[in-house]
């Protein structure tokens, strides 16, 4: 999140999308939170939401699977960007 901080969410997606291919990883409920948040600043708003929706449906604890669900919902709210 700090390269995306500090070089825009593109450069974040750069670096997290390869983490979908090391074994293990797709199964980190977090790898789906933090891509849904980069998708969702980079103004992907339908692949944002559907990254919180996985998300919320790998973790168990319900704060966050509560958290994951706002932030989809949150992303279904808002106006696609405009190229």
């Amino acid at each position: 999140m700090a390269h995306a901080q500090a070089f825009g969410p593109a450069a974040g997606l750069a670096v997290v999308r390869p983490l979908f291919e090391v074994p293990g990883m797709t199964d980190y409920h977090l790898l789906y939170a933090v891509t849904g948040d980069l998708l969702c600043r980079s103004g992907d708003h339908v692949a944002a939401r559907d990254h919180f929706l996985r998300a919320a449906s790998m973790t168990q604890n319900a704060a966050e699977r509560l958290t994951m669900r706002g932030r989809a919902a949150d992303c279904a709210a808002t106006p696609p960007a405009t190229p």
